[in-house]
């Protein structure tokens, strides 16, 4: 019989101990320490007690829980003398049935990263939908890992440790995250679209209006009228719209979404993850038979990351009237205009402005989005609360020196651009870590025409620089171009500057964000609010209406823009049951009808 909460909760130490046995491998230590933080909440408190246990125990205990684990497919695998869960684990991943190759390559990488590490490499094998990885998976993961610094990959072992004890705990508990895993697998089924050159890579690449972006849309519209959706349409610009009435007729609506293209050999939950968990909260309302008092309108939006075209935010921008006409002469890398490309698949630039909303008629905007970011994974926490979108800021800039010969120009002479920049770059980088969470980056370094034997005479270099609000922002970037002037006017040089974008912070909404924590609150799941560095779908929304965010950790460490991109069926679950927590907490407040 699966244990229950209530259960662990009454149980006597010792017995509550037993319970508990096997979830982190030959350490029960560890369930010792986090019963001492009973009664639990929910599952999901369990889980992030024991995580903070190992966390906040010694460097020696953490390196004593990671040495306690076997090596895959090693000697105790062979010898039948692993625990019940780890051969449970490596038989789901098939490696108590490799090859005699397979089975060769793993002890070689064995040998390799305890060499390189001194303890065994460690790997949720049963995977993010805890199905089981792929034996290539295992492997291909194996050696980019050994790469690692040695401080990051202890780290990732322990990250990995907190999975295999999560699905050991789901185990004992009889828990499948039967929503996380439809939206997990909405989001596998989705990312078999991709655009030419890419695809044949396996690479997920799906920029606006291209083949593959428009048969994500027909899917996305497909899955809409299935689960149970009022209406469905494509509009003018691409975006998929899926309306679910309120059971109040003129009953104002709540509006959330997020985008279904991707960047350039991206990820599968950039932006995808914020449609489908809000497809399977109108799934569940429609299975149950019920109406809230109030509509639920989901977008996705069908352009944010500006791949193909220079448009970014394309449509959310069109959705609040501020779809710009100049976008329709831009041309791709074919040559083909947006113009061009729209009409190529049926879409009418007359049409664009009556798909815009009017902000009375809606409560606000909420989204869900992947953190894109380390920090949730660190903190073993697997939502967070959104407290602003970064305001942000673009520089093109280039330093101006004199290119001469590297050999015969004396140091004191040169008037080196490329050094310039180099001190600049040390200067953003300490000027943004004194606000803790501003940040800046140059992202793009180039020497035109530069030689191993010449002292640059040239460096251009681009400037991003984000903070939660305005005004810290703006305080960083005066800071940064005084010192940038500073250098040139010092080193005896000239610049140029080109303010390339210009984007203002986006906070959100303290009762909106009120909501998001109420509802996190309630799955037992501690609390952590958080700026977004990234640009989202909600900073548009913004601008019309109110808006907040919630974040879902990502594995690892978070990456993002990048094929590495993921998140488990359970934090997904998560998030699905914290949007509905939401939908339910605002159901029971007032709902004004539509002025």
């Amino acid at each position: 019989m699966p244990l229950s909460i209530d259960a662990l909760n009454a149980a006597s130490p010792t017995e509550a101990l037993a319970l508990l046995d096997g979830v982190y491998e030959h350490s029960p230590w560890i369930a010792e320490r986090a019963l001492a933080a009973r009664p639990f909440r929910s599952l999901q408190h369990l889980k992030h007690a024991m995580a903070r246990v190992v966390n906040d125990a010694s460097a020696d205990a953490q390196l004593g829980l990671i040495r306690a684990h076997p090596e895959l497919a090693g000697k105790a695998m062979t010898a039948n003398t692993l625990t019940a869960e780890s051969t449970h684990e490596q038989r789901k991943a098939g490696l108590t049935d490799c090859t005699p190759e397979e089975l060769e390559k793993i002890r070689q990488l064995n040998a390799a990263y305890g060499a390189k590490f001194g303890f065994p490499f460690i790997l949720a094998v049963r995977g993010p939908r805890g199905t089981g990885l792929r034996k290539q998976e295992i492997i291909d993961t194996f050696e980019r890992r050994l790469d690692n610094h040695a401080d990051f990959e202890r780290a990732e072992s322990l990250r990995n440790i907190h999975r295999i004890a999560e699905i050991r705990l789901n185990d004992k508990f009889g828990v499948t995250p039967a929503l996380g895993n439809d939206v997990w697998d909405w989001h596998e089924q989705l990312a078999v679209h991709s655009d030419p050159g890419f695809k044949e890579k396996g690479q997920l690449t799906v920029t606006y209006l291209t083949e593959a972006h428009r048969a994500c849309a027909t899917q996305i519209a497909a899955l809409m009228r299935e689960v149970g959706f009022d209406s469905v349409e494509i509009d003018a610009v691409g975006n998929v719209v899926g309306r679910y009435e309120a059971s109040v007729p003129g009953a104002r609506a709540l509006l959330t979404g997020s985008h279904y293209d991707t960047v350039r050999n991206g990820g599968k939950y950039d932006g995808r993850l914020g449609i489908f968990v809000p497809i399977a909260c109108v799934r569940e309302l429609a299975r149950q038979g019920r109406r809230l008092p109030f509509g639920f309108e989901v977008v996705a939006f069908a352009e944010e990351e500006g791949q193909r075209y220079k448009a970014t935010f394309l449509g959310s921008g069109a959705l609040i009237g501020h779809f710009d006409a100049d976008w329709l002469t831009q041309k791709d890398a074919q040559g083909v205009t947006l113009r061009e490309a729209m009409q190529h698949v049926g879409l009418r630039e007359q049409d664009i402005p009556a798909i815009q909303r009017d902000p009375a008629r809606y409560l606000g905007f909420v989204e869900v989005h992947i953190e894109q970011g380390p920090v949730l994974n660190e903190l073993d926490l697997p939502l967070g609360i959104v407290t602003s979108i970064n305001g942000g800021v673009r520089y093109v800039c280039e330093v101006i020196g004199m290119a001469s010969h590297a050999g015969t120009t004396p140091m004191d002479r040169r008037r080196d651009a490329a050094v310039a920049v180099a001190e600049l770059m040390l200067y953003a980088e300490q000027r943004a870590a004194q606000d803790g969470d501003s940040v800046a980056t140059v992202g793009m370094l180039e020497v035109p025409n530069g030689s191993i034997n010449v002292v640059p005479g040239r460096c251009r270099f681009s400037l991003d620089m984000r903070a939660p609000t305005d005004a810290q922002r703006d305080a960083m970037v005066a800071d940064v171009l005084a010192r940038l002037d500073a250098i040139v006017q010092r080193r005896g040089l000239r610049q140029t500057r080109e303010l390339a974008m210009q984007a203002s912070a986006a906070p959100s909404a303290p009762d909106w964000q009120q909501r998001w924590e109420r509802a996190v609150d309630a799955l037992g799941v501690p609390l952590f609010r958080m700026p977004s560095g990234a640009g989202h779908d909600a900073m548009k929304l913004h601008e019309v209406m109110p808006q907040a965010m919630l974040f879902v950790r990502g594995l690892n460490a978070g990456i993002s823009h990048n094929p590495l991109e993921s998140s488990t069926s359970d934090d997904i679950e998560l998030a699905v049951q914290a949007f509905q927590n939401l939908l339910d907490n605002l159901a029971t407040e007032p709902t004004p009808a539509t002025p």
